[in-house]
């Protein structure tokens, strides 16, 4: 199978033309403007539709719109961008509707700067629309895996009728690397668009589309169903990869760019006699619980190590139940941080230690 050179965020656009992308609705905003810019002229030679929104806000409701007359639909954006979408992003989970998000993370609060970072983990998982809902929250660590994910990423919203976030930082989408395109997957049988409003095409009658429910005891109940949607994709699509845990006396927590660091980290620290492992969360929501209960007992603690002031710390406390110290190392606004300095913060383990 040939491979070939090419920028994280083309290669993202790419990999949508290539799982049949209907529709995109975005609003530039770097780091990710490659992302609407390949597909604003590869789209439209595919036959297929590109509007490049007004605002992020309208954006997100064409996406909307489209998620709900059947259509394989995708948006992009950063940070700033996918904050304004948010009240969107509720009502396509609220209507369960299916889509495809793509964030590339920079650095923030506010404006911040346009440097790679892991500062949104909370705006992806937690969300800033209202109401009990959730987004499937993808972490990849690479350009391919990025890509392996955005084909998967399409079946797996169409599937749960639920938005599907792909997360990466800036770091991944301005790269370059050497990819697969084609490579196998399992592929997923998609049920009928049963729910869609575009005329009789697969079901009878008038669909409606909305998640308005005025009727309170009618919303709880549709709360009580979206729950278990939620506890179904938990137990179906949660994913995790774990690395020397088996003999680990120092267990690092990270995702992404910042994965691929302590990767570096892993090895600088073994071959100075120091065990340690690393759990890599995969899907951020859900997370990966259960995985922490494989942590051997003559651990010494957990470090979190993040491209931000800690955001994830929160989700591994809650695995970790109290049983092992947890401590925390990360570097944010845009600075990428060495596989030294994580050496160095796992060698001083004590002195980083989180405290809530």
């Amino acid at each position: 199978m040939s491979k070939v050179l090419m920028k994280g965020n083309e290669a993202i656009a790419l990999a949508a033309i290539k799982a049949d992308c209907d529709a995109f609705f975005g609003y530039p905003i770097t780091p990710q403007n490659e992302i609407p810019e390949y597909l604003s002229k590869h789209l439209v030679e595919a036959g297929k539709v590109f509007v490049q929104a007004e605002s992020e806000v309208a954006a997100i409701n064409m996406v909307y719109g489209a998620a709900g007359a059947g259509a394989r639909v995708m948006t992009s954006s950063s940070s700033v961008g996918i904050a304004l979408k948010q009240e969107g992003i509720s009502y396509i989970a609220g209507s369960e509707l299916p889509c495809l998000i793509v964030s590339v993370m920079r650095g923030g609060p506010g404006l911040g700067g346009i440097a790679p970072a892991q500062g949104d983990y909370n705006q992806a998982t937690r969300g800033g629309g209202n109401g009990d809902y959730n987004v499937i929250v993808i972490a990849p660590e690479s350009i391919q895996e990025t890509v392996d994910y955005m084909k998967e990423g399409f079946e797996i919203a169409e599937i749960y009728r639920n938005p599907v976030m792909i997360l990466v930082d800036g770091l991944i989408g301005q790269m370059m690397e050497s990819i697969e395109l084609d490579r196998p997957y399992k592929k997923r049988e998609i049920p009928p668009k049963t729910y869609a409003s575009n005329g009789t095409d697969h079901h009878d009658g008038r669909n409606i589309i909305n998640s308005v429910y005025l009727d309170p005891l009618e919303l709880e109940e549709h709360n009580k169903n979206l729950q278990k949607k939620y506890r179904l994709i938990t137990e179906n699509e949660t994913r995790v990869e774990t690395i020397d845990l088996d003999d680990a006396e120092y267990v690092i927590v990270a995702y992404g760019t910042s994965a691929r660091i302590a990767r570096s980290s892993i090895q600088i620290l073994r071959q100075q006699g120091i065990k340690v492992g690393m759990i890599r969360p995969i899907t951020l929501w859900p997370f990966p619980h259960k995985t922490f209960d494989d942590i051997p007992k003559t651990c010494k603690g957990i470090m979190v190590f993040e491209m931000s002031m800690g955001q994830m710390v929160d989700d591994v406390l809650i695995a970790n139940q109290g049983r092992f110290n947890v401590s925390f190392y990360g570097r944010s606004g845009g600075v990428v941080p060495e596989p030294e300095e994580l050496v160095d913060a796992i060698t001083s383990f004590e002195d980083w230690a989180v405290k809530r």
